[in-house]
């Protein structure tokens, strides 16, 4: 079961991609792509090309687990930016749909790294 925490990285792969690829075409991705261990424990998301459709990777101690989610109505959106990383919570937004250039959050404490 997929928990989003703090605790675990959330990496966006940029392109979109052929949702008809299994779990080893998409660690493929990560590994050649990306430059990351697709074994890591990290959270990989894959959007596809006409953004209704989203695939979550994860190493879970003895397997991979891949999460999928398909809109029936409406579309993800890109985060924007080039970043890779992405936190939890911007996630979280996408996958509930939320307009991500329209949330504003408060300021809130950061500890350094």
């Amino acid at each position: 079961m997929l928990a989003l925490s703090h605790s675990c990285r959330y990496f966006l792969y940029r392109s979109p991609t052929d949702m008809r690829f299994g779990i080893y075409s998409l660690a493929g991705l990560v590994r050649n792509e990306l430059g990351f261990d697709p074994s890591s424990g990290d959270v990989f998301v894959f959007l596809s090309k006409r953004l209704k459709q989203i695939r979550l990777l994860q190493w879970d101690r003895d397997g991979f687990a891949m999460y999928i989610k398909k809109l029936e109505q409406g579309t993800f959106e890109w985060p924007k930016g080039k970043d890779i990383p992405i936190t939890s919570q911007q996630l979280t937004l996408l996958l509930q749909g939320v307009m991500l250039d329209s949330v504003r959050l408060r300021k809130r404490y950061q500890h350094a790294n």
